[in-house]
């Protein structure tokens, strides 16, 4: 929860594979980062479940969180999240049940109710099962139901998973998100990083609604942004481009490995892209120190966030480090010292 003291600050991150490279270099370079951002004081580290898309290696969502988790000591690692229509319940609930007896009371259980992909993929990977965005509230009340205790006469019992009460956030780019998490009282993360229209109305909803649960006693709100930290702004202005190319290639239908930089970003879109992707990338952070921290002061003072979750499409590994080193300094600079979120007792995180 916020405090006087300030935000917390986490990490999203889909192990993209890079341009010459291949998954096996994607999850080597995702642990070296959280191994990084935990020294740094990063609160967790999400990892996003996507499919049949080139420039990203986080499909099998639960196996990656266990690679990251067995890698490092004490950040929270989880889901940003888990496309829950595309799976049973019951079987995320023994997934994150496993990550948390393997790893207890640092697991975090993100789930978001879009495919992941586009919707061929999605009946590819779904089989007819009949679950769908529709589906997604029931969803969630069953997995809870198989992460909590164990109810008289219940037949159905996730093991392992019963009873550990892995913490739930929900995710969204709309406002249907922020509904429900406010009628169940769970944290709520807003996809602004790609998706800003709804950030302001969905924040309101999720706030003027929010019923405190055994889980959260108050709102705690997430937002994603884009952060391209660098010593300079004509630097951070330079990685932010491979950043633009992605969303400049699925404007035009053609997904591909992250792409290197480039000095001048407007050889490659026509005006109707650039605003296109200007509109798309609208929650990001570009800049040297002292610029970073004047967007990073706007981002928090117009949206009141309890946590940033910073995403970073960064093609040099080494910059792709010193950017998340830089904006831990300005966090830091920001808040004072690093307020703690704890779900209430009963939630077990």
């Amino acid at each position: 929860m916020k405090t006087a003291a300030g935000f917390l600050y986490s990490v999203l991150d889909l192990s993209p594979i890079l341009k010459g490279e291949t998954a096996a270099d994607s999850f080597r370079h995702s642990l070296k980062l959280a191994q990084q951002v935990e020294q740094w004081g990063y609160h967790r580290f999400w990892l996003a479940e996507h499919h049949n898309i080139p420039g990203v290696a986080s499909a099998a969502t639960s196996v990656v969180i266990g690679h990251i988790a067995g890698g490092t000591s004490s950040i929270r690692v989880g889901s940003g999240g888990i496309m829950l229509p595309n799976h049973a319940p019951l079987v995320i609930a023994e997934q994150f049940g496993t990550l948390e007896s393997l790893y207890p009371g640092r697991i975090d259980l993100g789930l978001g109710r879009a495919p992941g992909g586009d919707q061929l993929t999605a009946r590819a990977l779904r089989r007819g099962l009949g679950s769908s965005g529709d589906t997604f509230p029931d969803d969630v009340r069953e997995l809870q139901s198989y992460l909590g205790p164990t109810e008289p006469g219940q037949k159905v019992r996730a093991v392992p998973g019963q009873g550990l009460n892995v913490p739930l956030y929900l995710l969204g780019s709309s406002t249907f998100s922020a509904h429900l998490a406010a009628e169940m009282g769970l944290p709520f993360a807003f996809a602004s990083h790609f998706a800003p229209e709804m950030l302001y109305q969905a924040l309101d909803i999720y706030r003027s609604h929010f019923r405190p649960s055994a889980a959260l006693a108050q709102p705690h709100v997430m937002v994603g942004v884009n952060v391209f930290a660098a010593d300079t702004d004509e630097e951070a202005t330079r990685l932010f481009s491979s950043l633009q190319q992605v969303f400049l290639n699925i404007i035009r239908g053609w997904p591909r490995e992250l792409q290197p930089p480039v000095d001048d970003i407007d050889r490659l879109w026509n005006p109707v892209e650039e605003s296109q992707v200007s509109r798309m990338t609208r929650c990001s952070a570009v800049g040297g120190p002292d610029s970073l921290r004047a967007q990073i002061q706007s981002l928090l003072d117009d949206t009141e966030a309890d946590e940033l979750i910073v995403t970073a499409h960064i093609y040099d590994q080494q910059a792709r480090l010193r950017s998340f080193e830089i904006a831990a300094e300005v966090f830091k600079s920001l808040q004072g010292t690093t307020p703690s979120f704890t779900p209430n007792d009963s939630f077990n995180q």
